[in-house]
């Protein structure tokens, strides 16, 4: 079977950074930086992301574009039957993320129809709380739009690797991109926008606690896609002349460069109404469509900004489930069609449990250790398999894997002059990287 390959150095750009970008970069991570000390907390996050976002993305690059393999095939290549495991893990996991996740993209989906149709109109808090709640709890609702997105996915991943991957993160990072920035423009018209400003960037070093600095050290690995097997997979169709290095630096300050960007649209329009920057989806299901409401011409942003944030989960469920599907072409020679629509099938019936446990829904009722079906999807894939698979992936490459062959690898066989970074990386990988993960996997169990 032949195997295909993104066409350049930008289709890989955007289609790595299309697959850390995602819902959290919309609501969560603007309103960490800013309850956190803005600027302050910023910094912090950055000099997280190089000491372990960065080091564990260059490492997934180099097993994916050394191996050109799935996560499985790649480990078991470079280490032996015995390293397979985390590639399994890989598996597991992704597909764990996505049978929860296809849920809340669902949400996302309906809201972007919702908008279309002039639902939020004459908003107010009661009417926007009673759409929230109403879209989550409707079983048929939940699963029809949890099915539409995973259909838009599954489309896109059997059109392969140039014709659905790489073509659809060309057409939709742009359109994402632009789509944030006139929502900034108009955010930033309003009155009081500059609070809003304040909040998300003012330095204070007062608000920064060790909690904060635990917050950052996550996010800069759970928030770059890192531990499922994704940049493995999609880095075995990299370019053979693609600075790994390079380009894991760019995807990395461009994701939070749209992090903020979301931040800029949504903060000042919070405080130009004098409302809370309320934490989690209320903020993004509850606040934002009723303060859009309010706007000249709001139902046009509000449908723009909902359908940005359908851009995000889609482009990040694309690496998710292409994980698993990319494993059965290459492991059980299964056909990309046929691969897709099994791996679809199964996310699809796991996910609609997951999408039916949430509160007020169906199967809120059903509890294993006190946790609903969705949270247990949830924690075993964030809080577990995730971080584990991070101090795997990171001891992997820094202490059982050549480092001639790293060398070689990150280097493009000796054509790129980087020596002083990679030195750098490999001390940070080997001794930094793993003990700030298992700090991560400690401080998420307990």
């Amino acid at each position: 079977m032949k195997r295909e390959k993104f066409s350049s150095s930008l289709a890989v750009f955007l289609a790595t950074l299309g697959s850390a970008i995602g819902l959290g970069n919309i609501w969560r991570f603007p309103y960490v930086t800013g309850m956190n000390g803005g600027g302050a907390f910023l910094f912090v996050y950055l000099f997280c992301v190089l000491l372990v976002g960065i080091p564990v993305m260059i490492s997934e690059f180099f097993i994916g574009r050394k191996t050109r393999s799935n996560p499985v095939i790649a480990f078991e290549k470079l280490g032996g039957r015995k390293w397979s495991i985390v590639g399994y893990m890989g598996i597991i996991a992704s597909l764990l993320i996505m049978f929860f996740y296809s849920a809340v993209a669902g949400w996302v989906y309906s809201y972007t129809f919702k908008s279309l149709m002039g639902k939020f109109n004459g908003a107010t808090l009661e009417s926007s709380k009673d759409i929230f709640i109403n879209t989550i709890t409707n079983p048929k609702g939940v699963i029809l739009w949890q099915l539409t997105a995973l259909l838009v996915v599954a489309i896109i991943l059997t059109m392969g690797v140039k014709g659905g991957i790489e073509r659809a993160t060309k057409i939709l990072m742009p359109v994402l991109f632009v789509l944030i920035l006139i929502c900034d423009i108009r955010a930033l018209t309003l009155e009081n926008s500059l609070e809003g400003i304040k909040f998300l960037f003012a330095v204070d070093f007062s608000k920064l606690k060790s909690s904060s600095i635990l917050t950052a050290l996550g996010l800069s690995f759970f928030k770059l896609s890192l531990g499922v097997g994704a940049m493995i997979t999609y880095a075995s169709y990299f370019t053979d002349d693609d600075n790994l290095m390079s380009t894991s630096l760019k995807v990395a300050l461009s994701d939070t460069l749209i992090s903020l960007l979301a931040g800029i649209a949504i903060f000042p329009t919070v405080f130009a109404f004098k409302m809370e920057p309320s934490y989690g989806p209320g903020l993004l299901f509850i606040t934002i469509p009723l303060i859009f409401s309010k706007l000249p011409f709001g139902n046009v942003l509000l449908f723009m900004f909902f359908l940005l944030t359908s851009i995000a989960a889609t482009t990040a469920m694309l690496s998710l489930v292409e994980v698993p599907v990319a494993y059965l072409m290459e492991v059980k020679k299964i056909g990309r069609i046929k691969s897709v629509l099994m791996v679809t099938c199964i996310i699809a019936l796991f996910g609609s449990l997951a999408a039916l446990s949430v509160e007020g829904n169906v199967l809120s009722n059903v509890k294993l250790l006190g946790k609903s079906v969705f949270d247990i999807f949830d924690y075993l894939s964030s809080n577990i398999l995730l971080p584990l698979g991070g101090i795997l992936i990171s001891a992997f490459v820094g202490y059982f894997v050549r480092r001639e062959e790293v060398i070689i690898e990150i280097t493009n066989k000796m054509r790129i002059k980087n020596v002083n970074p990679l030195k750098i990386y490999l001390l940070v990988l080997k001794y930094a990287t793993p003990i700030l993960i298992g700090i991560i996997f400690i401080n998420s169990i307990f």
